[in-house]
């Protein structure tokens, strides 16, 4: 073998070991580290999740859900009343005051018109002239008719014309005293009775007063109010006004009296929704023997929400709420589907639910709207 050809392999091998090394260095340079595979792989499980979520399914049943729901109250007089003067009068004697406990029939306050006195004294005298012309055209009639038992001593029609001049004058005699019963009335209106048992609240007059019949913008003599039972008055939003019934109790609590509950049965219901609240009116008779409730309190009311029968009850997370639809998200074939549903009531993280949906339908326990409409999911 010639030196020449044994040199050339050596020098060729030595640049092919050089050469592999090289490639080796540049590969080892160029290819990914162990970081950069954590990161591609975490890229890939977030793709993959995104493309086909990992979710919980949770079962459709039906059921029944009771629930109550917190809505503003206020407390009222179960009777209240504005007193005005019925006529033209000056206030004599004011025999109650602010915080009167009164009863029914008793006098509050009288009243002083010396102009209906001479009206009174009046009436009297019109009763008596007129029955003094009543008795005179009567005697003439019975003296007429006596006459007229001789044949041919009165005519008929002069009989006739007596017996109406004498109903007429006794017809003006009924005028004259039911005219005196008018003004005896005015007499009785100076005189302020309560109209029920009750306290007064308020006293707009003092002595001496002029006062008149009520207009808009006058104050009453005494506001009188009821105060022994008092009317719990709530307005019940549409959504849950669904089967409320006058069997109902509710339960309140005043800011003045701290934490201490109420109870109170529903007796009124409207029966129709206030065209600008969009809810319906409900009153409960609140007794307040102990007078610890003011009339005009309010009061925070929890209102019991009937339950219904065969009613779909899925968890809260199920539902989403979105700006366009409320839906649900079910399990088909490993795949999701939305259904578009209706809330009811909420209660204890759970709500009722209407819409496609039956016993035994699988749904997405914790929904949102990433989950895409069609788009696979592992469960």
């Amino acid at each position: 073998m010639s030196p020449c050809i044994t040199m050339n392999n050596k020098k060729n091998t030595l640049i092919a070991l050089t050469g592999l090394f090289i490639s080796a260095a540049l590969l080892s340079s160029c290819g990914p580290d162990k970081k950069q595979q954590e990161e591609q792989a975490q890229t890939v499980a977030q793709v993959d999740a995104v493309e086909t979520p990992t979710v919980v399914p949770v079962p459709v049943v039906k059921g029944k859900l009771s629930s109550t729901i917190a809505v503003p109250g206020e407390l009222l007089p179960y009777q209240q009343v504005d007193l005005y003067a019925k006529v033209n009068s000056y206030v004599k004697k004011l025999m109650v005051d602010i915080g009167s406990q009164v009863h029914q029939g008793q006098l509050l306050a009288t009243l002083e018109a010396p102009e209906i006195n001479s009206q009174l004294a009046g009436a009297q005298s019109r009763i008596q002239q007129q029955q003094a012309i009543y008795f005179a055209s009567k005697a003439t009639y019975d003296r007429l008719v006596n006459t007229s038992k001789t044949p041919g001593t009165v005519s008929q029609n002069d009989l006739e014309q007596a017996e109406a001049k004498k109903n007429a004058d006794f017809a003006n005699v009924e005028a004259a005293k039911s005219a005196y019963k008018e003004v005896g009335a005015s007499v009785a209106y100076l005189e302020i009775r309560a109209p029920f048992d009750g306290v007064v609240t308020a006293r707009n007059v003092n002595l001496g007063a002029y006062v008149g019949p009520g207009g808009k913008g006058t104050d009453p003599l005494f506001v009188l109010q009821d105060q022994n039972r008092l009317r719990l008055v709530v307005s019940v939003p549409e959504s849950y006004t669904g089967g409320l019934t006058n069997k109902d109790e509710v339960t309140f609590t005043v800011q003045a009296l701290g934490t201490q509950k109420f109870t109170a049965k529903i007796q009124r219901l409207a029966g129709a929704l206030d065209e600008k609240l969009r809810a319906e009116r409900l009153e409960m008779d609140v007794y307040n023997k102990d007078k610890k409730l003011l009339p005009h309190m309010y009061a925070d009311v929890n209102v019991p929400l009937p339950s219904r029968d065969s009613t779909i009850i899925l968890p809260k997370t199920a539902v989403v709420t979105s700006t366009e639809k409320v839906f649900v998200i079910k399990l088909v074939d490993h795949k999701a589907q939305w259904v578009d549903v209706k809330k009811g009531i909420e209660a204890n993280g759970q709500v009722e639910v209407s819409g496609n949906l039956k016993p035994g339908d699988q749904v997405v326990k914790q929904a949102s709207d990433e989950i895409r409409d069609g788009s696979p999911v592992k469960y």
